[in-house]
C-alpha cells in the first residue's frame, strides 16, 4: 500500500503531459517484461482459470490494471497530489459500503460510522478552501470525483480477488493483470491518438517527468507494489489488510509536499484525519468479528 501511495505522486506528473490511456498502456508495457522474467526465475505454477474465474480475472484487470490507472491520472491532473491521496485512502470504508450494497452483508454500526467517516472527509475536499493554486474550484471538485471512480475501480478489483474458485500464485497473478492490462489500454490508446494525435508539449524537462514516473509507477506500484500485495493478502488477517491501507494516504500526502511541493491545507489535514479514523474503525470492526 505504500508503493500505491507513490503511484498518486506519478500520476500527478504523468496526468500534465501524457494521455492516460497512452500512459497506462506504457506502464504494462514496461512492468510486463519484468515481470517474466521474475515468473522465469521462481516459476510460479501457471493457472487453468474456467470460464467463470477468466471473466473475473478480465474484470480484475479492466477495473484495477486499467479503470484505476486511467482515472487516477485523469483526476490528479485536476486536483492536487494531496486531495488525491486523501481521496485513495477511502478505499476500505468504499469496499465495506460495496459489500453492503452488492455483497449483501450486514454492517455493525462501527462499520457506518467508518464509511462515514470516510465519506465525511472526502466532503470536507471538495466544498473545502485552500485548493492547489491555479485549480478552479469546478475543475478540483471533478477531479476528487475522479479519484473517487479510480478508488471505486480498485475495490472491483478486490471484491473480485475474493470470488475466484482456484488460488493463483502471488506472482502469476501479477503476470496476468499486467498482461490484461497492457491488452485492454492498448485498443483505447490506439483510439484516442488517432482522434487526437500527441500532445504538442511533448518536450522538455516536464516530458522527461512524465516518463520517468511512469517507469517508476511500471516497476514500483505495480511490479513490487502488485506482487506484494498479493503475497501479503495469503498471509494476512483482514484487519491487518485493513489497517495496512492507512499507508496509501499518508504516503500520497507526504509525497504531494515533499515530492512535487504541494502546500498540504488544514482542510487537507483535517480530511485526511477523518479518512484514517474511518480506516481504523473499519479495522476495529473486522478484529470484533474474527
Amino acid at each position: 500500500m505504500a508503493t500505491v501511495g507513490t503511484s498518486v505522486v506519478a500520476s500527478k506528473l504523468i496526468g500534465m503531459q501524457v494521455e492516460p490511456f497512452a500512459a497506462t498502456a506504457l506502464r504494462h508495457l514496461l512492468a510486463l517484461p519484468v515481470l517474466a522474467l521474475l515468473c522465469w526465475l521462481f516459476r510460479p505454477a501457471w493457472p487453468r482459470p474456467s470460464r467463470r474465474d477468466a471473466s473475473i480475472l478480465l474484470l480484475q484487470a479492466a477495473s484495477g490494471s486499467v479503470g484505476y490507472t486511467v482515472l487516477l491520472i485523469a483526476g490528479t491532473s485536476m486536483t492536487s497530489a494531496a486531495d488525491a491521496g486523501v481521496v485513495a485512502g477511502t478505499l476500505p470504508a468504499m469496499a465495506a459500503l460495496f459489500a453492503i450494497l452488492i455483497l449483501g452483508e450486514r454492517p455493525g454500526l462501527l462499520a457506518l460510522m467508518g464509511i462515514a467517516l470516510a465519506t465525511a472527509g472526502v466532503l470536507l475536499l471538495s466544498v473545502g478552501l485552500g485548493s492547489e493554486p491555479g485549480v478552479p474550484m469546478p475543475h478540483r471538485t471533478f477531479g476528487i470525483a475522479l479519484v473517487a471512480a479510480a478508488v471505486a475501480c480498485e475495490v472491483i478489483f478486490i471484491l473480485g480477488q475474493r470470488r475466484l474458485r482456484a488460488p493463483i500464485e502471488p506472482l502469476a497473478m501479477a503476470t496476468l493483470m499486467s498482461a490484461g492490462g497492457l491488452l485492454l489500454s492498448l485498443p483505447a490508446a490506439g483510439v484516442v491518438w488517432a482522434m487526437n494525435g500527441p500532445r504538442a508539449s511533448a518536450h522538455g524537462p516536464e516530458w522527461a517527468a512524465a516518463l520517468a514516473a511512469i517507469a517508476w509507477y511500471a516497476w514500483v506500484p505495480t511490479v513490487l507494489g502488485f506482487w506484494l500485495w498479493y503475497a501479503g493478502a495469503r498471509r494476512a488477517t483482514a484487519t491487518q489488510a485493513a489497517a495496512s491501507t492507512a499507508w496509501l494516504p499518508l504516503v500520497g500526502v507526504v509525497g504531494a509536499a515533499v515530492v512535487l511541493g504541494e502546500d498540504v491545507t488544514a482542510s487537507q489535514l483535517a480530511a485526511l484525519a477523518l479518512v484514517l479514523a474511518g480506516v481504523l474503525i473499519g479495522s476495529i470492526t473486522r478484529r470484533t468479528r474474527h
